[in-house]
């Protein structure tokens, strides 16, 4: 969590625009539906992650390769 406000410090949003953006997106979605929303977020990022991991498997597979190739 602490990385995400981070890198939204880091694009120039300050305590009063993150504020303002929690405060539309409370009035957009309603309360009862921020749960669900942060959930939805949640697995996304799992997902991207996983995906990652696995990119990066398969990179280190191919360079393995090379490397028996070259060998």
């Amino acid at each position: 969590m602490m990385l995400g406000l981070k890198t939204l410090l880091l694009f120039g949003l300050g305590g009063q625009e993150l504020l303002l953006i929690a405060l539309i997106v409370l009035l957009l979605f309603g309360g009862a539906k921020i749960p669900e929303l942060m959930r939805g977020m949640g697995k996304g990022v799992k997902s991207f992650k996983e995906g990652m991991k696995e990119v990066d498997e398969v990179k280190k597979d191919i360079e393995n390769e090379v490397k028996k190739d070259e060998e």
